[in-house]
């Protein structure tokens, strides 16, 4: 589904061979469902079209949903990676927005992007299965955010606040960009969504007598 640039030690060939086929299998599940519908592709026309058994199929996805769903665990672990390579004393938001950049590196084109987002928002199976993958993330950047933070009592929980109000501001910038039919930079969105939540609320004018 995902071709990453990423400078890493190489994994086993068994498991680069596994990665390889997973991807496969998911790039052609995406493109049954951006040409049939989600709900009109079965499991067998994936097979078959990938050139592999049911049986096979199953040895790397439980489910349609899994397939749908690929990409986002990856993305996550990435996402997580590039922030521990942020400098320890950057604040917390400014590491977490170049992290989040790591998206930019999916060899895709926009309109392939704009296909795969609109699927995973547009059906509501996707969409919870999109959630919670999200929710996994919040555990795996607080544990980064929270160094990062002035010592407090409640420095873990606000850790994971700043996390889940980020990874909300990505969503909201990344549903936006799908309204607009990807006619806009997703990270212009997204910092307008960030500056919604880090700017306190004005207060309204006191009317004189």
């Amino acid at each position: 589904m995902y071709h990453w640039c990423m400078a890493q030690k190489p994994a086993p060939l068994r498991e680069q061979t596994r990665s390889v086929v997973r991807s496969l299998l998911a790039r052609t599940a995406l493109e049954l469902f951006a040409a049939k519908g989600y709900d009109d592709t079965t499991l067998e026309e994936i097979a078959a079209a990938a050139g592999v058994s049911k049986r096979t199929l199953f040895n790397y996805f439980r489910n349609k949903e899994d397939l749908a769903l690929n990409g986002l665990s990856e993305q996550g672990e990435l996402i997580a990676a590039r922030l521990a390579e942020r400098p320890a004393d950057e604040d917390p938001w400014t590491s977490l927005r170049a992290a989040f950049q790591v998206l930019e590196e999916i060899d895709l084109t926009a309109e392939r992007r704009l296909e795969m987002i609109t699927l995973l928002f547009g059906n509501e199976s996707l969409r919870a299965g999109h959630a919670e993958k999200q929710a996994r993330w919040q555990d795996l950047f607080a544990p980064l955010i929270e160094p990062r933070l002035p010592e407090s009592d409640h420095r873990a929980l606000q850790a994971r606040a700043v996390a889940a109000a980020a990874i909300t501001c990505l969503q909201a910038a990344t549903e936006e960009w799908m309204r607009l039919g990807g006619q806009a930079d997703t990270f212009d969105l997204y910092d307008a969504a960030v500056q919604a939540i880090r700017r306190p609320a004005s207060q309204p004018e006191k009317k004189t007598t």
